[in-house]
């Protein structure tokens, strides 16, 4: 089996002294949506920024197409092409929405940007309605539209999105998800997915991984997680539908 595109690697990263991941193994390999679920506080967001460089790992490896990336600082990961919609969307929000794409496409990109620009129109037609309407004055939803949209402008090899449905409509998540979708399918995009509602990732997913307080306590396909009994009573059962 050839390598995967992004592993991690018995990864320690702290907060102080607080210790926020405890050893973690994940591995994504290229064209598959991963999944990563857990309860609030279990350490998902910390890995995901972990894998961007910021906090560093303490010990452990992580390599992005088979080249160590662990000590290597935030811009230099994202020249790689790794991007990320990071939880609570941080977009610009007194840029307009086309210039909030303009900011993703970084100096590289310019050549493909109207092709790119179209791209993410054609996914999100809502973005297009809204072009020229500050980032700030968008709805929750079209905000996560667009965090998606300016990562993906950045020609992402691995797309890292944190929490994208947090705090939306179940009809909007579902378009997110629907999106994300499209993009694996169609573009082969590599995604790998931190998300609250269990359910819809572990639909979408490949695989996934269950993580509890900083280590990684299970992991399977999407479907075998889905059925599995432990996963099925502590994330899947009453609210996280």
């Amino acid at each position: 089996m050839s390598q995967p595109l992004l592993q991690v690697q018995n990864v320690e990263a702290y907060y102080g002294n607080i210790r926020a991941l405890g050893g973690v193994d994940v591995a994504v390999n290229e064209g598959e949506i991963v999944c990563l679920i857990g309860a609030n506080g279990a350490g998902k967001s910390t890995l995901m920024m972990t894998i961007c460089g910021s906090p560093q790992a303490r010990t452990g490896s992580i390599t992005f197409q088979g080249r160590d990336i662990t000590r290597m600082p935030t811009h230099e990961i994202a020249r790689l092409r790794i991007a990320q919609s990071p939880e609570g969307r941080r977009i610009f929000p007194r840029m307009t929405v086309y210039e909030n794409l303009q900011m993703g496409a970084g100096l590289d990109n310019q050549k493909f940007f109207d092709e790119d620009v179209k791209r993410i129109f054609t996914l999100f037609p809502r973005l297009e309605e809204r072009q020229h309407q500050r980032g700030g004055t968008l709805s929750g939803g079209e905000q996560q539209m667009l965090s998606i949209g300016r990562a993906l402008m950045a020609r992402p090899k691995l797309l890292l999105l944190d929490e994208p449905s947090l705090g939306l409509a179940p009809l909007i998540s579902r378009q997110i998800f629907e999106a994300i979708g499209k993009l694996n399918k169609n573009e082969g995009l590599t995604v790998f997915l931190v998300e609250q509602n269990a359910f819809a990732a572990l639909r979408l997913a490949h695989r996934g991984y269950v993580m509890v307080n900083g280590l990684v306590t299970m992991s399977g396909t999407g479907q075998d997680l889905l059925a599995n009994p432990e996963v099925r009573a502590a994330y899947l059962e009453g609210g996280h539908h």
